[in-house]
């Protein structure tokens, strides 16, 4: 049937599977283990493997190492198990190895509380990696999000040779919902570009007018090199500076250049919006109810749901705030992603809704903010 009554997490998996994924390794964790309770049906039937590390460490050492052997992989964890992944993503940074990192966000620090959302992570998935290189993050803000944007966190995982975060929370995936599959706008499936046949392979070289290096796996007919150290496009380590700022530039123009290209959002704009509302992920929901009562009657302010988080999507940004007022922004922490967007409208004001004490921010505490401005 294509009607599904289905969590957050299950709506991963599904998006997982649609997008190809073969390989699954991750370790036991409120609020992502049903993650992996999915992966372990979907996987095996379709030829795929699903494995359970001994630690995060080890899991995520299993989808690197399957990865570069040409599967596409994912694993899940929540924000303990994201300081856990950190020097491993760092290696898949450096040496452009494709994977999907879904991060079930709890409210933290530290263990926290296992069996409360937050997005408390966010600053921690941009920057949680040495050397400080761009990721990408994506965040849904409902069940039908964790299918479509897990597809395209593996397409962009695919395009562009990087980890991709999905940045969830537990109050999303570990809520149903009805969906229907069918009816779900599902992009279109890419798999990573393979390098050309009947010529030596240099690991690290990209075609003119590409930042991508072509792909072949390790263990093929052609010899293939791979480091988490500093490399050359032979994939030999180097100690030369100007090979070394060139690779980090490179890694970091093939994200930050190509964020229009995958910026997703959605919004309930208004015409001569004096007010415009920023928010992302479950808080969302809470702000459509507010700004759609708002809306009919007559107040003049808009919306704007961020789902692409990281790189930042300033240009989306600079022309939704443009003529506005009053920026708001409502996310569930103690403000890390409002620092983005001060900088960006730094010649207004910018009003904060927060919390991060276990509950959701609810619709009446946002009306009250928006009100009263």
């Amino acid at each position: 049937m294509a009607l599904c009554f289905m969590e957050g997490n299950e709506a991963v998996a599904w998006g997982a599977k649609i997008a190809g994924c073969r390989f699954f390794a991750g370790y036991p964790i409120t609020p992502a283990t049903t993650i992996y309770n999915a992966m372990l049906a979907f996987l095996p039937p379709e030829g795929g493997v699903c494995l359970q590390g001994e630690d995060e460490i080890a899991s995520m050492g299993f989808c690197l190492g399957a990865s570069m052997a040409g599967a596409k992989t994912m694993t899940a964890t929540s924000g303990p198990g994201i300081s856990l992944y950190s020097e491993h993503i760092s290696f898949a940074i450096a040496s452009e190895i494709p994977l999907v990192i879904v991060d079930v966000q709890r409210l933290g620090p530290s263990t926290g509380s296992a069996t409360r959302g937050a997005d408390g992570d966010v600053q921690f998935l941009r920057w949680g990696n040495s050397g400080g290189q761009p990721v990408i993050v994506l965040a849904p803000t409902d069940v039908a999000d964790c299918v479509t944007l897990t597809v395209h966190a593996f397409n962009l995982a695919e395009t562009y040779r990087c980890p991709v975060f999905v940045a969830a929370n537990k109050e999303i995936s570990m809520t149903k919902e009805s969906i229907d599959l069918e009816k779900l706008p599902i992009p279109k499936v890419v798999n990573r570009k393979t390098a050309p046949e009947g010529e030596a392979y240099i690991p690290f070289a990209v075609s003119e007018g590409s930042r991508v290096p072509d792909f072949l796996p390790i263990g093929a007919d052609r010899l293939v090199r791979q480091t988490s150290s500093t490399h050359g496009e032979d994939g030999y380590l180097t100690v030369d500076p100007s090979t070394i700022q060139r690779f980090q530039d490179r890694r970091q123009e093939k994200i930050t250049a190509a964020v229009d290209d995958f910026t997703f959002f959605d919004e309930l704009p208004a015409q001569n919006a004096d007010i415009l509302l920023i928010t992302y992920g479950v808080t969302a929901r809470a702000a459509r109810t507010v700004v759609a009562k708002l809306q009919a009657a007559g107040e003049p302010v808009a919306l704007l749901v961020l789902k692409t988080l990281w790189p930042v999507p300033e240009a989306l940004i600079r022309q939704k705030t443009q003529g506005v007022k009053r920026v708001v922004v409502a996310e569930m922490n103690m403000g890390q992603y409002l620092h983005e967007i001060q900088r960006i409208c730094c010649d207004r004001t910018v009003d904060f809704i927060g919390t991060m004490d276990g509950n959701l921010i609810s619709p009446a505490r946002i009306e009250e903010v928006l009100s009263n401005g």
